[in-house]
């Protein structure tokens, strides 16, 4: 079984379901926070630059889902600069083995890098804001950029 380093925002809902989906399948899951890591543009693209610009960025981040961020519209520097000011803007999670790297959690593409063993999955999307279709907003509180907005919601 592999040890996966398993970049995610803490408190996460979402994260933690995948973690669990792979601490289930046997393998080892060791958490490090997203947000404090220290990301430069060279460690960063080797998790993203073989992807387009768009899967770059967390669908469910509240400037994306307000349309404030259009990630397929933003220019390689650009988009890699908004990453490394605000990595809450990050696809999550960000997962390593040794020099090999994944962005999101992508059930079969999980499953054939270092395999599911047929655990059970969750039902829905294991990779969706577990908030639903509006997001973080439908929990009282729109930002969520800190974590002490998690208070109205249980946390995430």
């Amino acid at each position: 079984m592999a040890v996966v380093t398993f970049y995610e925002k803490p408190g996460c809902k979402g994260n933690l379901r995948q973690k669990t989906l792979l601490a289930a399948a046997g393998h080892t899951v060791q958490a490090k926070n997203l947000k404090t890591e220290a990301w430069t543009a060279e460690r960063l693209l080797a998790f993203l630059g073989k992807l387009p610009i768009g899967s770059w960025f967390n669908p469910a981040a509240p400037a994306i889902k307000a349309g404030q961020i259009v990630p397929e519209n933003l220019g390689f520097e650009h988009a890699v600069n908004l990453l490394l000011e605000n990595p809450l803007l990050i696809r999550r999670p960000l997962m390593e083995i040794g020099e090999e790297r994944m962005v999101g959690f992508d059930v079969a593409a999980v499953d054939a890098w270092i395999g599911l063993n047929d655990v059970e999955l969750p039902a829905g999307n294991i990779e969706a804001c577990v908030h639903g279709p509006e997001g973080h907003g439908s929990c009282g509180s729109h930002e969520h950029e800190d974590e002490a907005e998690h208070d109205g919601c249980g946390g995430h």
